[in-house]
């Protein structure tokens, strides 16, 4: 039987937060699905509303760390998916840098970007 390989150490800080990440979103999705398709339609849905939900706190927050981990957890995906093809050395190094800065632009752009639907600050 060939033997189990994976880049993630299990109990290390990226093998947890990736699990951590992945239920968070799951409920996330969960209530993002039922608000934008059962409690208001996707024909309903308009500019005006999204800037409506956004400017509530709680909503803004929820959304708000729905990016974050969203964006933790694609990164982090990838550059173990990465690691497990046999990525190392520079490569490894250089990948790191090239998804740690993507993450945080993402994060930057989202961030402002849900600061102006919101109207709060």
């Amino acid at each position: 039987m060939a033997e189990h390989y994976s880049s993630f150490q299990r109990g290390s800080w990226r093998w947890v937060l990736q699990r951590v990440t992945a239920v968070f979103l799951i409920g996330v999705l969960a209530f993002h699905f039922v608000m934008l398709h059962f409690v208001n339609h996707a024909a309903e849905i308009t500019f005006a509303g999204t800037e409506a939900r956004m400017g509530e706190i709680g909503y803004f927050s929820l959304m708000w760390l729905f990016l974050v981990t969203a964006t933790f957890h694609g990164v982090n995906g990838v550059y173990n998916a990465l690691i497990n093809q046999g990525l190392e050395g520079t490569q490894k190094k250089i990948v790191a840098v090239v998804l740690g800065l993507s993450g945080i632009l993402l994060i930057v752009q989202g961030t402002y970007v849900a600061i102006e639907m919101s109207g709060l600050f």
